[in-house]
């Protein structure tokens, strides 16, 4: 089939995924009934405390869940084609050369024992056929679009030998190998410094403008995807709570938890004398999750039927969702909770 010919809505398209983990305390349901789509040169961010279910997310949709975690329903649709019902090998012709993955630490995702070039050269010796001696000519090639400088010397090192800055490169390096359709990156720019930080985004940023890559990017820092995302999905508890444009979710958060991570953050404009806002308590126990709404024990804004009754995620601004009872109801949250007696 063609691209002409394609009869898929989105580039990838997740529908309804139930991801669980059986534990001594009980069924961890880490993914709960989430649904979300990216089309070809979109930035999707998915945000959320940890714990939430973003990297198990995006691991189930790469099919490297480790057991006995599992996919326990629901649908991976990449190009119309379902990866959750493909079986090992056929998964492995997808991964790393449609969709590949940026992982969050790259000291313990490359192998020591290997040479970088050697490493990122790897997707194109296994899906590409290339002879070794050709793949690392690319992968040295790859390290030059990626700004690692001297890249004959740093393909020829192991990956102890160089920065964490250039590790992650090379890392996003090796993701781009094969040009892949489906970027995900998962907090790529942890424990590095502030420069080296909007270095890296600002070239995954060039990535998705020069080759029209889908991106999916996991980061607890809203300010990095206001700057990089054009919609954002917010996750709590395993669930999407809110999903939207990034520019109208900030301006009109419509989830009481989106609403909290934004007032948590450090503005500009705010006086420096007041302390931040932290959001009251701590994130739920998944194996004994409250009734009704998850964050309504944390949520100023709680009704009694969000102690109740669990909410759906439902239309409540013309291009937003939330699973909240309170924004379907009508209700502005940019006014303020309602005082407590």
């Amino acid at each position: 089939m063609t691209e002409s010919d394609r009869t898929y809505d989105h580039l990838l398209e997740v529908r309804d995924l139930h991801t669980e983990f059986p534990t001594r305390g009980g069924r961890v349901h880490a993914v709960d009934g989430v649904s979300f789509h990216v089309d070809p040169g979109e930035t999707l961010g998915i945000v959320g405390e940890s714990g939430s279910g973003k990297s198990v997310t995006v691991l189930s949709v790469m099919r490297l869940l480790q057991p006995p975690g599992r996919i326990a329903s629901g649908h991976v649709l990449y190009r119309g084609r379902d990866l959750a019902s493909l079986d090992n090998a056929e998964m492995e012709e997808i991964r790393g050369a449609d969709i590949a993955m940026i992982f969050q630490d790259p000291m313990t995702s490359f192998n020591p024992v290997f040479r970088s070039g050697w490493q990122v050269g790897e997707p194109l010796r296994i899906h590409r056929g290339l002879h070794p001696k050709e793949a690392l000519k690319e992968a040295v090639g790859m390290f030059v679009k990626v700004g690692i400088p001297e890249p004959e010397k740093r393909a020829v090192q192991y990956p102890h030998e160089m920065s964490g800055g250039m590790r992650q490169r090379a890392m996003i390096a090796m993701g781009l190998t094969t040009a892949p359709s489906v970027l995900i990156a998962d907090e790529p720019t942890t424990a590095l410094d502030v420069t080296i930080q909007a270095q890296i985004l600002e070239l995954l940023q060039q990535v998705s403008r020069e080759f029209g890559t889908a991106t999916i990017l996991i980061t607890h820092n809203l300010g990095v995807v206001a700057g990089m995302c054009q919609r954002m999905m917010v996750m709590y508890a395993g669930r999407v709570v809110e999903e939207g444009p990034t520019d109208e979710v900030f301006a009109h958060p419509t989830h009481p938890y989106t609403w909290s991570l934004l007032r948590s953050m450090p503005r500009l404009d705010s006086d420096s004398t007041e302390p931040l806002l932290a959001i009251q308590g701590l994130p739920p126990d998944l194996t004994a999750l409250p009734s009704g709404c998850a964050f309504h024990p944390r949520c100023p804004f709680r009704e009694e039927r969000c102690v109740q009754e669990t909410p759906a995620l439902l239309p409540v601004r013309e291009r937003q969702r939330a699973a909240c009872w309170v924004t379907q109801s009508g209700r502005d949250l940019t006014a303020g909770p309602p005082p407590r007696g």
